[in-house]
């Protein structure tokens, strides 16, 4: 495979006949190479994942998922947002938001033809992350006039995403996880992570900080074992209890808390 959608006409290749982990898009039954992704790009993509998908709005999210619209057409955006069943197989339609990175070896003519394919087919949002120079994020809306965000701004995509994104976060791992945590209190019903530690001071002072470690650790779906759980409500050191707090927003694994 290796022809060109810029070609004009349609060309002689089937989403059907692709596999999953094949380095190839489709545009018009024409094949297009999708080559590996560089650091920069991998990390940035990391980072951009987590304030979309955790959004209490949304309900599935993918990295490359494979959309095929059309028999002769298959898409993967970096990021999609909605309509990423967990089922095998290429997904039907299109995501309501998709994202794209576009970094120092990005063809433009090729990344031109996939938002053109995108927004044809349903999709609302393209969010388009520029990697080279300037930090900014290229809007795309089916008929209306491309928009830049800068640093310092915020993207909003009503209908799909409750809770505005800044443009740091679709980059910026510190912003990005900030964000994250942000809507994964949102969706237990807390507007903040002070309302968090206003609970736990309610509730008596040491014991009160030891529920709200262990209800952050859960906020952030990680499954706590009997023992740590005993021997975080153990601890009554404040300057302990404030030290696994801030581990508690990091730790990959709850039994990583108590880790010396």
């Amino acid at each position: 495979m290796g022809s060109d959608p810029r070609l004009g006409g349609k060309g002689p290749f089937r989403a059907d006949q692709l596999r999953s982990g094949d380095p190839y898009e489709l545009s018009a039954g024409h094949a297009i190479h999708c080559a590996p992704t560089g650091g920069r790009g991998s990390a940035a993509n990391a980072a951009g994942i987590l304030p979309l998908s955790t959004d209490p709005a949304v309900r599935s999210a993918g990295v490359d998922t494979g959309f095929a619209p059309e028999p002769d057409m298959l898409r993967a955006p970096d990021i999609a947002i909605g309509n990423v069943p967990e089922e095998p197989g290429w997904v039907k339609g299109v995501p309501p938001l998709a994202v794209e990175y576009a970094d120092g070896a990005q063809d433009e003519a090729a990344l031109a033809t996939k938002i053109e394919d995108l927004l044809a087919h349903g999709t609302r949002f393209v969010w388009v992350v520029r990697l080279v120079g300037p930090r900014r994020v290229e809007v795309h809306e089916p008929g209306a006039p491309m928009t830049v965000a800068l640093p310092g701004a915020e993207l909003r995509a009503p209908g799909v995403l409750a809770n505005p994104v800044a443009v740091e976060a679709l980059y910026d791992p510190e912003v990005a996880m900030d964000a994250a945590l942000r809507n994964l209190l949102q969706r237990r019903g807390y507007a903040s992570l002070d309302a968090v530690r206003d609970e736990g001071v309610a509730s008596g002072k040491a014991e009160g900080k030891a529920a709200s470690i262990l209800a952050l650790l859960r906020l952030r779906g990680l499954v706590v074992p009997a023992e740590v759980e005993a021997r975080v409500h153990a601890t009554r050191d404040d300057a302990a209890l404030d030290a696994l707090f801030a581990r508690a927003l990091t730790v990959a694994r709850a039994d990583e808390l108590l880790a010396t």
